[in-house]
């Protein structure tokens, strides 16, 4: 059952076509395209691949963002299905006051990062970091309940509020240095070290709560800017969302 797998972030379009619906299936072609191209993708990449049979996607960008991407599959007659958070899903539990308003991104990474762990043995606390247009630092226990996490700011957000806030502050971005000496460093490395600790102490709440030590799995478009800063020990996954999409997939229709 060829399965296609989408994620809609705020930026780009990610897709990926499997070999089935489930965990570790073989990925058949892959590709990511920026939102103002979505219009391209039926008469590009996706008219040369295989008839996906199955479809679901995630989507944080909005309404009118998904029935454009829902227009380009009418080249194949196959059903879009979009994940909503739930209660219960995948053996993870929704600790959310309001479920169904947790991001969708969110719900799916933490079930993506869930089953890589599980995969590799014993369960353990597992705190999930996705760095991207806005970064969210999320806290599972060792028995699949999501606990709450946080939201704030990614690079590109920090910094366009300190210009438009500050006169005069109008500089390139700079590097990471644990003493900046000018204005461009001290604004990067200002960013880099406020997510950093958000890790930080997320990892330290949970291993307080659950007297473990959890596991850190990060992911998102940014979180390769992120490795040298952090000081938890952490495992980056580009594939999150997808390894999500499939586990949920293999939950709904094998």
């Amino acid at each position: 059952m060829t399965f296609l797998a989408i994620d809609v972030g705020n930026t780009r379009l990610k897709w990926a076509l499997f070999e089935h619906a489930r965990p570790e299936a073989r990925v058949l072609a892959l590709g990511a395209e920026f939102l103002e191209n979505i219009e391209t993708l039926a008469d590009g990449p996706w008219a040369r691949l295989r008839v996906p049979q199955r479809m679901l996607g995630c989507v944080v960008a909005g309404d009118a963002v998904k029935r454009r991407v829902q227009e380009q599959m009418e080249l194949w007659d196959v059903q879009p299905h979009w994940v909503v958070a739930s209660s219960h899903e995948a053996g993870l539990t929704n600790g959310y006051d309001h479920p169904s308003r947790l991001g969708a991104d969110r719900w799916v990474a933490m079930i993506g990062a869930r089953q890589r762990m599980l995969a590799r043995g014993q369960p353990r606390p597992l705190v999930v970091v996705m760095v991207g247009t806005a970064v969210t630092v999320e806290a599972i226990d060792a028995e699949g309940r999501f606990l709450g996490g946080l939201i704030l700011p990614g690079h590109g957000i920090m910094l366009r509020a300190l210009e438009s806030g500050t006169a005069g502050l109008h500089v390139p971005t700079g590097e990471v240095r644990p003493f900046p000496t000018n204005t461009s460093d001290a604004l990067t490395s200002g960013g880099t070290y406020a997510i950093a600790g958000a890790c930080e102490r997320m990892v330290q709440h949970l291993r307080e709560h659950t007297g473990q030590e959890p596991m850190c799995v990060m992911t998102g478009g940014a979180g390769w800017k992120m490795a040298p800063s952090m000081s938890v020990q952490f495992e980056l996954v580009e594939s999150l969302i997808f390894d999500g999409l499939l586990t949920i997939a293999a939950t709904r229709w094998d």
